[in-house]
């Protein structure tokens, strides 16, 4: 008897000082409440443009891109359209070209400016894209147009050449240097207006600009938007949210961010309002890159 006691006793021990398995992501909505997959799903489904904000080495928000697209392209079938930041718009051409069939990976690898993670990262979607025939805009001011207005300023772009200026957002570009997130930026650089972050701030804006633009262009009536971004191009819906707005104010715009924290009982205060939807992954996640 005593020994049944002494097992039963080690039981409950066992069981009172196991550790919690660790969680990998939660989801949020806005206001720090837990959010269902569904409900994000069944919301991002009546979208007309849908902004995957993510962090570019989480596996975890990759991974949930995937199956956002998935969900969507089986609601929405033919009439789903997907962008993303990570190919810049000059690429359009060979995108098409390796969607179509027409060129390999290695082709596509070779002659567009792929990322460094784009094989773990982001052919999933292209190649989901590929295989059901959905279109892919490749959404992006090419870098070296963004690189030359964070050098010389946002007059710059006037002196390209027309053919240059197809990929980018129309000119001139009206910068609202007073979101949050615009300044921000300039504070964390240290600068004031006039000084070399504004221009930081100008190459910024026009990124998110021109990813607005040719989402714009590219969707069409009935149709869902489906885009993948850095959170920072479309949290507290500035960046590309702002500027389609500023052409299309009754535009049904969801936004998704991913956040890092170190705990993911409770969204964080911070992290509230960043987004429609938040995913938030332990801050010791093992990155992709």
């Amino acid at each position: 008897m005593k020994t049944l006691f002494r097992l039963v006793c080690l039981s409950l021990l066992l069981v009172s000082t196991a550790s919690t398995p660790p969680m990998a992501y939660r989801w949020f909505n806005a206001q720090g409440e837990p959010a269902a997959w569904e409900t994000l799903v069944s919301q991002a489904a009546a979208a007309d443009v849908v902004l995957f904000g993510e962090l570019h080495n989480n596996a975890i928000a990759h991974w949930f891109q995937v199956r956002l697209l998935q969900e969507l392209h089986a609601q929405h079938g033919n009439q789903l359209v997907l962008g993303a930041e990570m190919f810049e718009a000059d690429d359009q051409v060979v995108l098409d070209e390796y969607l179509a069939g027409w060129i390999t990976d290695q082709h596509l690898a070779t002659e567009a400016k792929l990322w460094k993670n784009y094989a773990t990262d982001y052919r999933p979607l292209v190649d989901y894209a590929k295989e059901h025939t959905l279109p892919f805009v490749a959404t992006n001011i090419p870098r070296r147009y963004a690189s030359l207005v964070a050098r010389q300023g946002l007059p710059v772009l006037d002196s390209l050449s027309a053919e240059a200026r197809r990929w980018i957002a129309p000119l001139p570009l009206t910068i609202d240097p007073e979101l949050p997130g615009y300044r921000q930026m300039r504070e964390m650089m240290g600068g004031a207006h006039g000084s070399n972050a504004d221009q930081m701030v100008a190459a910024q804006a026009i990124k998110d600009a021109t990813m607005a633009h040719f989402i714009a262009q590219h969707r069409h009536a009935g149709q869902t938007f489906l885009h993948f971004n850095g959170a920072y191009h479309s949290d507290r819906h500035e960046g590309i949210g702002w500027y389609l707005r500023q052409t299309a104010p009754t535009l049904k715009i969801l936004t998704i961010s991913t956040v890092e924290q170190s705990q993911l009982d409770s969204l964080a205060q911070a992290n509230q309002q960043v987004a429609d939807f938040v995913l938030v992954v332990p801050d010791d996640m093992t990155k992709t890159h």
